[in-house]
């Protein structure tokens, strides 16, 4: 429990943090100081050994390196919850599990309902179905200590399993041009990487070396980088080191979460974030791209989550968690629709190769991230804060 409650405060400590890093973007974009944002993020950045050439510009070795750190700390944190965490328990993660199903289906319908005629826009149906975690945690953060841990854990939960399900969907669907080669040397890496953890070796340099080598040839075969990250988390053993008596798994994770809370994540929010404002008009809003993805993340993962938990509790499958009642667990579907981290990177996914046609696409579809999460955000806040201040709520509760 100590574990859990180390790990919200830290989440919404960071959400706060995230909140202030888009904001700054898009102070910056929409200034006169527009053109040095830009240019700091197409500053091309080369790394040369030998024959092997990395050269992408500041923008992608952030989308494409730093988040393989978030997505490393995503795969350590599942790998936990599976083995003896929330999600090792059938019961404790049904409910959370079927409003995540939920959750992911609605809100990827919506946006096709929206998109379906043009083959460009298509791509991006997985944009509303993310739900940012740190962000949703820092929103509930704002509510003080009135707020259930069961909602938390709730919430919590089904943000891990939304992540889970957005690693498989970008391996799926949004990785192209593969390279047998690299797949090949890649395949050695994560061989090697099991055989450490078969030999019960707990030194985590070990795993390091070896995962930058597996992250080069994921970054090379065109499956896209950041599943190395994933990949290599689930490599890293849970035993308990003998020499310390502490578990890599743990130690790794404890020191990638101040670094992804406050460094990570708020560089890629800044990054991905800047959205000039100037000149957008009611029909850029209405456009089906940003149109999909706001209903889709407002009305879409409302309708999912709270419909399906609502569907097994009625059906007798399940039943909600103590401190849990119908209104709040509202308020938590609402919160769900903020997608922001998740859903903007998928979206550079979704439109990276879709060329300078691609760029509207790109811009229209953060215009649909920001009106979405920000919808969700602030219905969700303020119904939680009105149904706490009128139930008196002072439970179980993170200090």
């Amino acid at each position: 429990m100590d574990h859990l409650k180390n790990f919200i405060k830290l989440e919404s400590a960071g959400g706060i943090v995230l909140v202030a890093a888009a904001l700054l973007a898009l102070l910056l974009v929409n200034s006169p100081l527009d053109h040095y944002y830009n240019a700091f993020l197409s500053t091309p950045v080369v790394i040369q050994v030998g024959a092997l050439i990395v050269a992408k510009p500041l923008l992608l070795w952030i989308n494409d390196g730093l988040m393989a750190i978030f997505f490393l700390l995503v795969g350590l944190e599942i790998k936990r919850e599976v083995l003896e965490g929330q999600l090792s328990n059938l019961s404790q993660v049904a409910l959370p599990a079927l409003g995540a199903l939920g959750g992911m289906l609605v809100p990827a319908l919506i946006y096709v309902a929206f998109n379906h005629g043009n083959p460009q826009a298509i791509n991006g149906w997985a944009i509303p179905t993310a739900t940012d975690i740190a962000f949703a945690l820092g929103i509930l953060a704002l509510l003080g200590n009135r707020v259930p841990v069961s909602l938390k854990i709730f919430l919590m939960t089904l943000a891990v399993l939304d992540d889970l399900a957005g690693i498989v969907i970008i391996a799926l669907f949004y990785s192209s041009d593969l390279s047998t080669s690299a797949l090949l040397l890649g395949g050695l890496g994560l061989v090697i990487l099991l055989i450490l953890n078969l030999r019960n070796v707990t030194n985590i340099a070990a795993y390091a070396i070896v995962g930058l080598f597996l992250w080069l040839c994921v970054l090379k075969s065109g499956v896209h980088a950041t599943l190395a990250g994933v990949v290599i988390a689930l490599t890293i053993p849970l035993r308990v080191n003998h020499v310390d008596g502490v578990a890599p798994l743990r130690q790794l994770e404890q020191d990638l979460h101040p670094m992804v809370a406050f460094g990570v994540l708020p560089i890629f929010a800044f990054a991905n974030a800047g959205i000039p404002l100037g000149g957008i008009q009611l029909n850029d809003l209405l456009d089906p791209v940003p149109t999909g993805i706001a209903l889709g993340l407002f009305l879409g993962k409302q309708m999912g989550v709270f419909g399906f938990v609502w569907m097994a509790v009625t059906a007798g499958l399940a039943k909600l968690p103590e401190g849990m009642n119908w209104g709040r667990l509202y308020g938590v579907a609402l919160l769900c629709g903020v997608g922001f981290t998740m859903s903007l990177f998928i979206g550079s996914l979704a439109f990276e190769h879709a060329g300078e046609s691609g760029a509207g696409a790109v811009m229209a579809n953060r215009l649909g991230i920001l009106a979405g999460s920000l919808l969700s955000a602030l219905s969700g806040y303020f119904l939680l804060r009105r149904l706490l201040q009128k139930d008196g709520v002072d439970q179980e509760t993170v200090a």
